[in-house]
């Protein structure tokens, strides 16, 4: 059987909302590597993804590992440390969320290069790296240690934090791991946002600079517009379904969860058409996740799909 491998964080989403005319804090699973494990699992079953990452030693954490078995998601790479569960605080403009993360050192940064098992990332069919993680040591170098494995699909996606990025050298460090970990993926997805935070560039521009590294298929996402999706010689822009969105939380790491599932489902992608057809349903995952509340939770599974899109989206 095959599985994927995401490495990544894990923490607490405090999510802004109201009660009884009060501003409160709902606490939910998070993570984008986390969200993305989630998806994978709920659409290709128990089984066909693990996660790889640092998980504190309080009540918080266990909730996590607990959710990931829960979920389908294999814990065979995760680490317990001696630290607080990290927390991101959301706030949120309309259904996007703006987070603030909160905990030094965070919990998910302290995953070391001992902590991958090499055995399992080696046999893996798709191997997942990205997001704020990789900002932090000793995480970057497990990272490293687990993306220099022959064998998997290498997907990436810097998922780039502003709030995290304080200043011009903060920057180009986060450049600087772009063009290291793109350099040898197999597909590079990031957001029309991080393509201009990361090179002032438009979708097609920053597709082009990432084909110029070694990417050999970029996918740019513009929101509820649709995605950009680039194989080098040919790219074609992708329109999104129109939702009524209540909560963009996770909707990003859906894209990536959809394009692993069809990416183990159905191995490599031979053409530009067949990308297209990827990046298609993977938007149509991204559309229902929108329409519900809060990140991992809102993960579809393929009888969600069907029964929301059908007869329009291939599920398979």
């Amino acid at each position: 059987m095959t599985y994927a491998v995401v490495l990544g964080e894990a923490l607490i989403d405090l999510l802004e909302t109201e009660h009884e005319g009060l501003p409160v804090y709902r606490q939910v699973i998070g993570g984008a590597p986390l969200n993305v494990a989630t998806g994978i699992a709920r659409l290709a079953g128990p089984g066909r993804s693990e996660f790889g990452g640092a998980l504190g030693d309080d009540v918080l954490a266990t909730r996590i590992e607990a959710f990931l078995t829960g979920a389908g998601v294999g814990t065979r790479a995760v680490a317990r440390v001696a630290a607080p569960t990290a927390l991101a605080v959301a706030t949120f403009d309309g259904a996007d969320p703006d987070f603030r993360f909160y905990g030094e050192p965070p919990s998910y940064a302290l995953y070391t290069p001992a902590d991958v098992p090499a055995e399992l990332t080696a046999r893996a069919a798709v191997l997942y790296c990205g997001s704020i993680s990789l900002l932090r040591e000793p995480f970057a170098d497990a990272a490293r240690a687990a993306w220099a494995t022959d064998g998997p699909l290498r997907i990436f996606d810097p998922n780039v934090r502003p709030r995290l990025l304080p200043d011009d050298a903060a920057w180009n460090r986060q450049r600087a791991l772009v063009t290291e970990f793109a350099a040898r993926a197999g597909l590079v997805k990031l957001s029309s946002v991080d393509a201009e935070g990361l090179y002032g560039a438009t979708p097609a521009e920053a597709a082009r600079r990432l084909h110029a590294l070694g990417a050999p298929v970029v996918v740019v996402t513009a929101g509820a517009r649709g995605a950009l999706v680039s194989t080098g010689d040919e790219e074609s822009f992708v329109p999104a379904p129109a939702v009524q969105a209540v909560d963009a939380t996770g909707a990003g790491d859906s894209v990536m969860a959809a394009l692993a599932y069809r990416l183990l489902n159905d191995g490599r992608p031979t053409g530009h058409a067949v990308w297209q057809q990827h990046v298609e349903f993977a938007l149509s995952v991204a559309a229902l996740v929108c329409e519900r509340v809060g990140g991992a939770v809102a993960m579809p599974t393929p009888e969600d799909l069907r029964r929301r899109w059908e007869p329009t989206t291939k599920i398979n």
